[in-house]
């Protein structure tokens, strides 16, 4: 399998990012959306997202993921950490 390819882009909520990942995020069609940790358990990839800090609320639809950070995050500090978490969790 190739390797994993993420990008990240800004959205109009200067709190929601968007990062496309190079192959699916979630199997079929459905979108998913957690609010905790705990709603993430069974996700390996909203899991390892949910433990990086920073992290408040996670959308996955198809090939992407919108993150959206607590207000006193930092995306310079939350985006190379939210790939990472996302490489990982799908190796």
């Amino acid at each position: 399998m190739a390797d994993i390819s993420v990008r990240f882009q800004p959205t109009p909520n200067p709190n929601a990012g968007k990062f496309t990942v190079n192959r699916p995020v979630l199997e079929g069609p459905a979108s998913k959306s957690f609010y905790s940790a705990d709603q993430a358990a069974s996700e390996p990839v909203a899991s390892a997202l949910f433990s990086v800090a920073g992290v408040a609320e996670l959308f996955m639809v198809d090939d992407f993921i919108t993150v959206t950070k607590q207000p006193d995050a930092a995306w310079d500090r939350l985006v190379p950490e939210v790939i990472s978490a996302i490489e990982r969790s799908m190796t």
